[in-house]
């Protein structure tokens, strides 16, 4: 069974800088895509960032230029860097990963951005 694991959520100040990595428990090649997705109390599950098989980025246009998705095959770990953090980016982040139709999440990782 695939698991995933997220790490590196915290409370950093507005301005502020945050890695977060997802452990996968396979070959994340074996994966059509992984990507960080997050969840505002109140508000729906949304997506951060994607990455496919091939590299391929995608990135919701409010983290566009301040977050950068990434991969280290060898570790089997997608991380998530976070510049110039705000407010609005206060959430639960979670590692997803596919394969064709069949979506495994991690548990989250808290992320507070506040003065």
């Amino acid at each position: 069974q695939v698991q995933l694991v997220e790490s590196g959520g915290g409370l950093v100040q507005p301005g502020g800088s945050l890695r977060l990595s997802c452990a996968a428990s396979i070959n994340i090649f074996e994966f059509n895509d992984m990507g960080w997705y997050r969840q505002a109390p109140g508000k729906e599950r949304e997506l951060v960032a994607t990455i496919n098989v091939g590299g391929k980025t995608n990135y919701a246009d409010s983290v566009k230029g301040r977050f950068t998705i990434s991969r280290d095959g060898g570790k089997k770990t997608v991380y998530l860097q976070m510049n110039s953090l705000k407010p609005e980016d206060t959430a639960v982040y979670y590692c997803n990963a596919r394969i064709l139709s069949r979506n495994t999440w991690g548990q989250g990782t808290q992320v507070t951005v506040s003065s």
